[in-house]
């Protein structure tokens, strides 16, 4: 499949508007109307996206690089900048959390398990944390064992994957939808079922956003 028509599927599949994928992926509009189209509207041939390119629609979509990556048709062209593969190479270590608990500030957590990089330019967009994930509810998207890439922040949108604190417990990755009413977290697996609370239950339980998952790692 080419980048434009995974970004598509994937788009179709959540719902998602083309503006809503811009923000999540930090693409622009227009370039993602360009690759869904397979169109250069300047060249008249099909874009040729840069690995810096692929890398943002994977995070806009939750995947990791290769994942994405191994998605693509084999006579796919890909634009490499040599200076863009130098800039790559440099990476942050961010730590891989095994809990996170309530009333704990991210930073204060002695839990960690273990460290994942990301990139420096990732890194300058906010700050991140990395959690280890437990249980089949996000099958077969995220898996038990896999690690998360997530950047802190207390607030999200429908259709983003977010780690939420509830009463107090441990916290849980969910598919956040948003209603006048309150909220809904949704697995992906669906033996499970959506869990909604009221504003009332927001507020008082209370039901916590503290980050916004950016990039899944498999790990086998």
């Amino acid at each position: 499949m080419t980048l434009g028509q995974i970004i598509r599927a994937y788009r179709e599949e959540n719902s998602m508007s083309m503006d809503r994928f811009a923000k999540a992926s930090g693409l622009s509009k227009g370039y993602i109307s360009q690759l869904e189209n397979n169109l250069n509207p300047k060249t008249g041939e099909p874009p040729v996206p840069s690995m810096a390119t692929i890398k943002k629609a994977a995070n806009g979509m939750f995947m990791s690089f290769d994942e994405l990556f191994n998605q693509l048709d084999d006579n796919m062209k890909v634009s490499v900048s040599p200076e863009k593969v130098r800039m790559a190479k440099k990476a942050i270590r961010i730590p891989v959390l095994g809990n996170v608990a309530a009333g704990i500030p991210i930073e204060a957590i002695e839990d960690v398990i273990d460290y994942e990089e990301i990139s420096e330019e990732l890194a300058h967009t906010g700050d991140f944390f990395a959690l280890k994930i437990k249980g089949d509810s996000m099958e077969p998207r995220i898996c038990n064992g896999d690690v998360v890439i997530v950047r802190k922040q207390n607030y999200a949108e429908s259709g983003d994957l977010v780690i939420v604190l509830v009463n107090g417990d441990s916290a849980t990755c969910k598919k956040l939808a948003k209603f006048p009413s309150g909220i809904r977290l949704i697995p992906f697996n669906q033996t499970y079922e959506p869990m909604f609370y009221s504003n009332e239950e927001i507020e008082n339980k209370p039901v916590r956003i503290i980050g916004r998952v950016v990039e899944n790692r498999q790990k086998y």
